[in-house]
C-alpha cells in the first residue's frame, strides 16, 4: 500500500467513526489550515531500516546495541537518500497539516551519549531538508515556518542529561545548559524508572522529586527549559509544579478520571500542572485513553480538560508517528537474537491489552489524520478561539514563557 493509500484508509476510519457534518468537516479542515498546529509531543515521519544492511550488520558480528545504533540512524534518515522515502515523508508532512512537532530528539534516559545521537540525527534531517522541515530554536521560528509554508521540529529529550560524576551538584546540571545551546527546549524529568531526579511513573511508589529533582527543576527554569513529566509518578509531578517558577507541562499523557494507567494524571496532579501555567497534552495511545479507543476518546479527553479547568491547559500530543513503508528491499531476514526487556521500559502489568491494539482503533489516531482531531473538536462544540489554543497555541504560549528574559551563565 503506497503512502496516499495508506493516508487515505486512516482518514476513512476517522471520518466513519466522527460522522461530521459537511458544515462542520469544512469548517474544521479549514480551522486547521489556517492555524499554527503544534504536537505538543511525537515523531515527525520516519523511515523503515533497510533489513539487507541490518543483516549483513549482524553477519559481520554487529553487537546488539550497534544493531540498535543502526536501526536508529536507518530511521531517522534513510529517507534522505531514497526519492520514494522522501516523497512519502512529505506527503505525510503536508496530510497532517502539522506546522511544528515537539519532536522525540533524545533517547530516554539520561546518558549524554544516547540522548545527544537522536540530537544529531534530526539536526542532519533538517539540516539536508531546510527547505521543507527545519529545526526551529525559538517560537519566532515557528511562526515564520506558517508564514512561509514550512514545517519544523523543537526538540525534546526523554531525560536530562546529566554526566553522572556525582562529584558536584553543580557539575551534572551543566548539560542542561549544553543541551539548551544545542537546541534542546524541553526534558523529561524521569522516564518510567526511579533516577536521581525523582521517581518515574511506571514504579510501584509514592515517592516523589528528590533534593537533587528540586536542583533540576530550578536550573531548567533558569536555562530556558520546559519541564515535562508526562512520564513521572504523580507525587512528582505535584512537587516539580510546586517548585517551578515557570509553566511545565505532562506533554503526551491522559486523564485518570477517565481511564486509570500509570501515564495518566489525576485531576489533583493537573491542577497543579496548571496553577504553573501549563499544559497536559493528550496522548493518541488506545490503551492510555480508554473508553472506545479511538478518535472519540481523544476527544473526550481532550473535552474533560476543557470541561474541569478550561481551554487554555490542555495540547494534543499524539506520541505516534508515520513510519514510511514504502520501501520493496526487504528480502532478507535479519537474525534475531532474544533480549531482555530493556531497563527502561517498566510498564505495570497490564498496560496494553488486547481490547485496546486494534487496527481500526489506532488508524482512527494516525498521525496523519490530524485535521480529523480539529474536526472532531468542531463537532463537540469549542469555539474557534478555543481551537487554536488546543491545536497549538497553548504551546506557543508555554514555549514563549518558559524562555529566559535575559541570558544566564552558568554558576551564576
Amino acid at each position: 500500500m503506497n503512502a496516499s493509500d495508506r493516508i487515505e484508509r486512516d482518514k476513512q476510519v476517522g471520518l466513519k467513526i466522527l460522522e461530521p457534518s459537511q458544515k462542520d468537516l469544512d469548517r474544521g479542515l479549514e480551522l486547521h489550515k489556517e492555524s499554527i498546529v503544534f504536537d505538543s509531543y511525537g515523531f515527525s515521519p520516519t523511515s523503515v531500516p533497510d533489513s539487507g544492511v541490518l543483516a549483513e550488520a549482524t553477519e559481520a558480528g554487529a553487537w546488539p546495541n550497534e544493531l540498535q545504533d543502526l536501526t536508529e540512524e536507518m530511521s531517522m534518515t534513510r529517507h534522505l537518500t531514497d526519492p520514494i522515502g522522501l516523497k512519502s515523508y512529505k506527503e505525510a508532512w503536508k496530510a497532517s497539516g502539522v506546522t511544528c512537532v515537539f519532536q522525540n530528539a533524545g533517547q530516554e534516559g539520561n546518558r549524554m551519549d544516547r540522548i545527544i545521537k537522536r540530537h544529531a540525527r534530526f539536526t542532519h534531517v533538517t539540516d539536508k531538508l531546510g527547505d521543507f522541515v527545519f529545526r526551529a530554536a525559538f517560537p519566532k521560528d515557528i511562526e515564520n515556518a506558517k508564514q512561509e509554508g514550512r514545517h519544523c521540529l523543537y526538540f525534546s529529550a526523554n531525560g536530562v542529561p546529566v554526566p553522572q560524576r556525582w562529584d558536584t551538584v553543580a557539575e551534572e546540571l551543566g548539560f542542561i545548559r549544553i543541551f539548551y545551546q544545542l537546541g534542546c527546549r524541553m526534558m523529561h524529568l524521569t522516564y518510567n524508572r526511579w533516577n536521581m531526579i525523582g521517581v518515574g511513573c511506571g514504579e510501584d511508589s509514592t515517592g516523589g522529586l528528590s533534593d537533587f529533582g528540586r536542583e533540576v527543576v530550578r536550573e531548567m527554569n533558569q536555562v530556558g527549559v520546559i519541564i515535562d513529566v508526562a512520564h513521572s509518578s504523580l507525587q512528582t509531578s505535584i512537587d516539580a509544579a510546586n517548585i517551578s517558577e515557570k509553566p511545565m507541562v505532562a506533554s503526551h499523557s491522559s486523564c485518570w478520571s477517565l481511564k486509570e494507567h500509570c501515564r495518566a494524571k489525576t485531576d489533583e496532579v493537573m491542577r497543579a500542572i496548571f496553577q504553573t501555567g501549563g499544559y497536559m497534552g493528550i496522548c493518541c495511545i488506545p490503551s492510555f485513553l480508554g473508553g472506545t479507543g479511538d478518535i472519540i476518546a481523544l476527544l473526550d479527553h481532550i473535552d474533560y480538560i476543557v470541561k474541569n479547568f478550561g481551554a487554555d491547559y490542555v495540547a494534543i500530543g499524539t506520541d505516534v508517528g508515520y513510519r514510511i513503508q514504502t520501501y520493496d528491499d526487504q528480502p532478507k531476514n535479519v537474525q534475531s537474537q532474544k533480549l531482555r526487556t530493556a531497563f527502561r521500559s517498566l510498564w505495570p502489568e497490564n498496560s496494553f491489552t488486547p481490547e485496546y491494539q486494534q487496527s481500526w482503533q489506532i488508524q482512527s489516531l494516525a498521525w496523519t489524520n490530524w485535521p480529523l482531531f480539529t474536526v472532531g473538536l468542531v463537532q463537540r462544540g469549542h469555539s474557534d478561539d478555543d481551537i487554536r489554543k488546543i491545536i497549538g497555541g497553548n504551546v506557543m504560549r508555554v514555549a514563549k514563557a518558559v524562555l529566559p528574559d535575559k541570558p544566564s551563565f552558568a554558576f551564576s
